[in-house]
């Protein structure tokens, strides 16, 4: 990584490069609606973090922090949307700005940090691994509406 690089959160302001980003996520996403930004980004629970080079953002991920009444009443949280742009993977930006999340779930008081893809490449499940993540410990379930 350069000395240029910079992991912040996101704000709406930044919502123009993100979604361009996402095109590396999920190419052909049809964009959100202004409502739908707004909401995102004043859900209180809910922080988006990107590492930028320069001025260019170059991975993300997003961080929902989410209040509990087991475990004592300590938080957990969930990161989603993990994305490099595809010029710039392999150079440890992914795990940089899963760390950074990963990081500000502790600080948050989280007792766990949940991570789930829809990625079938062994390759993605070992960078997950690499970051921390056990694919052992738990089994995740999915539904999505028809």
């Amino acid at each position: 990584m350069s000395s240029a690089v910079v992991i912040r959160g996101l704000c709406v302001g930044d919502v123009g490069a993100l979604l361009d980003l996402y095109q590396h996520l999920n190419a052909g996403d049809a964009p959100p609606s202004q409502e739908a930004v707004r909401a995102v980004f004043a859900h209180p629970g809910l922080r988006h973090f990107g590492l930028f080079d320069g001025e260019a953002l170059i991975a993300s991920c997003n961080l929902a922090v989410i209040p509990n009444l087991t475990r004592g009443g300590s938080s957990y949280g969930v990161i989603e949307n993990v994305v490099t742009h595809a010029d710039h993977r392999g150079q440890g930006h992914g795990q940089a700005v899963v760390q950074h999340a990963i990081d500000q779930a502790w600080t948050a008081g989280a007792y766990k940090v949940v991570l789930t893809t829809s990625r079938k490449d062994p390759a993605v499940w070992a960078f997950y691994e690499r970051c921390g993540f056990d694919s052992g410990d738990k089994r995740a379930f999915v539904i999505r509406r028809s």
